[in-house]
């Protein structure tokens, strides 16, 4: 019998931290995990580029039996997400699936605010693209919503110095700026899957009144949620409990990177697509 796995996509390494909540979650499927680290990172790239990008990357995790792909990168899913699914499943197969972080994020943000004010933080192409205004508003229309790009964020994360006091000035240049758009700011979301590293850093120098929220336990909650709501997609993913993870560049700097982001040792698979 063929695996079918859950397929996880990011651009790079971040993205584990969300499959390693999905996984804690649902611990019964098998995963197979795709990171385009060759052509990462996707933040400051074009629409037309990341769609590009991504869809090819679908593609390829729909070959290898994926009938379910999660993107777990948020400027995939808001540059790219709303096209595939509209545009590109009806032609490829209309039984397949692919799901992103920033509805599930959006569909809750709101019940941890008390003030209806919420600041998110994340890459260039995130905040550029407004999605996570967007989507916010449609659940929450009286939520205000601020935004604050963070472009040093990733490359501190990315090269181990996301501990370090050379980290101080750009978490505290960015967390005093969208903190300074509203006083009434109570909730700050973490809408890039590489910040959790920096949590310790954000903690430091954000008031301790406001909430905090990464999105691997909601993005993990939420999966846990739709399938079983949908339970024939849910049995074509296949139980076997294997973990799988793909690389298009060197697989010896994603395994030493992605020890920090999934927490244990893994051993990855070079793939050309």
């Amino acid at each position: 019998m063929k695996l079918t796995p859950i397929g996880i996509f990011d651009s790079g390494y971040g993205g584990l931290t969300v499959m390693r909540d999905i996984v804690d979650e649902l611990p019964q499927y098998d995963y197979l995990y795709l990171g385009d680290n060759a052509r990462s990172p996707y933040g400051s790239r074009s629409f037309e580029t990341i769609y590009n990008y991504t869809l090819e990357c679908v593609k390829y995790l729909f070959s290898q039996n994926c009938h379910l792909v999660i993107l777990a990168c948020n400027t995939a899913s808001a540059k790219a997400l709303r096209t595939i699914q509209q545009k590109d499943l009806p032609e490829i197969d209309l039984k397949r699936r692919v799901l992103g972080v920033i509805r599930p994020t959006a569909e809750v943000i709101g019940e941890h605010s008390k003030t209806g004010h919420v600041g998110v933080l994340g890459t260039n192409g995130t905040v550029n693209s407004e999605s996570y205004v967007m989507e916010i508003r449609n659940q929450f229309p009286d939520l205000e919503v601020y935004q604050e790009a963070c472009p040093m964020w990733v490359p501190l994360v990315e090269n181990k110095e996301y501990d370090s006091k050379g980290a101080d000035y750009f978490i505290k240049q960015h967390i005093d700026r969208i903190l300074s758009q509203s006083e009434q700011i109570d909730t700050l979301l973490l809408a890039c899957t590489h910040y959790p590293l920096l949590i310790k850093k954000i903690k430091q120098f954000t008031p301790d009144d406001i909430t905090i929220l990464s999105q691997g336990k909601i993005v993990a909650q939420s999966l846990a949620d739709y399938l079983e709501r949908h339970p024939e997609i849910a049995e074509m993913c296949s139980t076997g409990g294997n973990r799988q993870f793909l690389t298009t560049d060197s697989t010896d700097d994603f395994d030493e990177h992605a020890n920090f982001f999934w927490g244990n040792e893994i051993t990855s698979k070079f793939i050309e697509l």
